[in-house]
């Protein structure tokens, strides 16, 4: 047996050494790296530490939650099949008869999970390091500077995108299969265990091909400043088909046999059926039915076109981003000549105080300015929209036909989908930390803590930027949920209806956001404590089933007549009188407290504990 693998099953032991023999071994001798690995361990670092993935600079805490969040919801969607698989309890009750496995379409609906979720999780993961697969000013004018080949630095890059894919793509999707061994005891679990591995992989690699390709396509063929006119809308649009086709798997699972046996346009455009069927086709194996091979065709060849178009596209676009990054973009202004009625109407009315305008115009010009808090939108906007989509949009099965309907209830409830992700989407970008550079002027000016009446003037004005913008989206899509409402939607009572509660969902989610910030947008610091990424998920998760449902509630009370509308009208008003009155008295607290000089930490003084 070789040395080399004999040292495998060696136990290393380890002795304490005295200081002086440590002295005596010499210099610790540092691994010898090429510049090649080194510059692919620098662009691995920059996907996961920058100011979009960690705004707090804690990558690697950050990263292990992505990791463990990505990885989990698959294997715990296997675990729970075994039931499925091992009936204990048969209900209704057969005597005498032993059941046997799921039928065969509910058993491909379980594959198509898997397919799905490996697509749809690398799709967005490639979407969110969008601006990272391409090199940026800081790339070109530091690492330009070194005494490093060009086509180096390229080629650094393209291995470690290609390493984050695939590292992104086992952690999501190594478990699973193992799992799904045990739950459903496939007859052949070789065939099962190929087909399914297969599939997977298949389907991530082509969505995290078709993110670069596409990308990399509008760059070489559009060119550098028209991408950036285009690319935030790409990512809400991309962010949206992804969610959305996630969000729809229920209903889609219900459809996918009429689908698939009728050649539906659905099911020839739909990427995880291509590679559901090539999972199919090795776990039946000879049996296979003949929609699995067409399927199966098509995704070798759609892998196929997209893999050639990435590796043809992306060195032509990245030429031309280095080239523009170098020589740089003509500034533009960013202020609309048609907003300046509406501006000095909110100038006029709600926006009167001096600091609250000052605020307000800081928010707005700082939106516009930094791409991060753009896409933080974008995401957010993307969320919600395919939220709404799957909410309104229902399939039926007619004939063998499938056709697409739309739910009335699904149209109330949009309201509070829309006016919640705007709202969530605008506060997680107003207290983000790691933008705190304009913060020293409000120091100066106000102090910090500020005065209680200037103190909430600041902080009333990011509430106003909220609760417009959300009032604003939400209102056009009222207008546009109107071209696909039912009659009964469109009356006069039912319009004023969805106005009245939009702008109670938006005053109320507006108030209830921004109740215990007490920091002017884009100036907050880091907690003292680190966020729990599990906390913050498990927060959405409890508060938009409850402003959906009051949303969908509130419509059906105020349909029903002038007495109805007073009343939730009235309700409104106490409710936001009552927030407002909670917010005052956190801003109270908060000015209350004893100014710290500039590097002070606050910890000696309040123990962590507010006062």
């Amino acid at each position: 047996m070789p040395e080399a693998f004999q040292r495998i099953f060696q136990r290393a032991d380890f002795t304490v050494e005295s200081l002086n023999v440590q002295a005596a071994m010499g210099p610790v001798r540092v691994p010898k790296r090429s510049q090649l690995s080194l510059l692919t361990r620098h662009f691995l670092e920059r996907f996961f530490n920058h100011e979009t993935a960690s705004p707090d600079g804690d990558a690697k805490t950050r990263m292990v939650q992505i990791a463990v969040a990505a990885g989990l919801p698959g294997l715990v969607v296997a675990i729970y099949l075994w039931p499925v698989y091992h009936p204990v309890i048969v209900y209704p009750p057969h005597p005498g008869k032993i059941p046997g496995p799921p039928p065969y379409w509910l058993q491909v609906n379980h594959h198509l999970f898997f397919v799905l979720y490996a697509f749809v999780a690398m799709g967005i993961a490639a979407v969110w390091e969008w601006d990272l697969f391409f090199p940026d000013l800081l790339d070109v004018m530091v690492l330009g500077t070194l005494p490093a080949p060009a086509r180096r630095v390229f080629m650094a890059r393209v291995v470690a995108i290609g390493i984050f894919m695939g590292g992104f793509l086992v952690d999501a999707n190594a478990l699973p299969p193992l799992m799904l061994v045990i739950s459903t005891d496939p007859p052949d679990a070789g065939r099962f265990l190929a087909g399914d591995v297969l599939a997977v992989m298949a389907s991530g690699v082509f969505a995290g091909l078709l993110v670069l390709a596409a990308q990399g396509l509008l760059v070489a063929v559009a060119g550098e400043r028209l991408f950036r006119k285009i690319s935030l809308a790409a990512q809400g649009l991309a962010v949206t088909a992804l969610v959305m086709a996630m969000l729809l798997f229920p209903v889609l699972s219900g459809v996918a046999p009429a689908l698939l046996q009728s050649d539906s346009v659905y099911a020839r455009w739909f990427p995880p059926f291509w590679f559901l069927g090539m999972e199919q086709g090795i776990i039946d194996g000879p049996g296979a039915l003949p929609v699995w091979s067409q399927m199966a065709q098509r995704g070798w060849l759609a892998l196929l076109v997209v893999t050639v178009i990435a590796l043809a596209a992306y060195p032509v676009a990245y030429a031309r981003r280095v080239r523009q990054v170098i020589i740089g973009g003509a500034s533009r202004s960013i202020r609309v000549r048609v907003a300046l009625p509406f501006m000095r109407l909110l100038h006029a009315t709600v926006v009167r105080a001096p600091v609250c305008r000052a605020i307000f115009h800081f928010i707005g010009q700082t939106m516009f300015r930094v791409p991060r808090y753009r896409i933080y939108l974008v995401l957010y906007g993307g969320v919600g929209l395919s939220v709404v989509i799957a909410t309104i949009l229902r399939f039926d099965v007619v004939g063998g036909q499938v056709h697409a309907v739309v739910s009335e209830d699904g149209i109330r409830a949009a309201v509070g989908i829309v006016a919640f992700w705007v709202i969530a989407g605008l506060r997680t970008a107003f207290v983000s930390s790691g933008n705190q550079r304009g913060s020293w002027v409000l120091r100066t000016i106000h102090g910090r803590p500020p005065d209680l009446d200037i103190g909430l003037a600041q902080l009333r004005a990011a509430q106003l930027w909220a609760g417009l913008c959300g009032f604003a989206v939400t209102l056009i899509a009222i207008v546009v949920l109107r071209m696909f409402s039912p009659p009964e939607l469109r009356t006069l009572q039912a319009t004023a209806a969805q106005l009245l509660v939009a702008c109670g969902i938006c005053l109320l989610l507006t108030d209830a956001s921004f109740l215990n910030v007490t920091s002017v947008a884009f100036t907050g610091e880091p907690g003292s404590q680190e966020s729990n990424l599990a906390f913050t998920v498990l927060r959405y998760f409890t508060f938009f089933p409850v402003v959906t449902g009051a949303s969908v509630i509130a419509h059906h009370t105020v349909e029903q007549g002038a007495r109805a509308f007073g009343t939730v009208a009235v309700t409104i008003v106490v409710i936001h009188l009552w927030l407002r009155q909670r917010h005052r008295d956190q801003v109270r607290l908060y000015c209350g407290q004893q100014e710290l000089e500039e590097g002070e930490e606050d910890f000696p003084m309040k123990l962590g504990l507010r006062y």
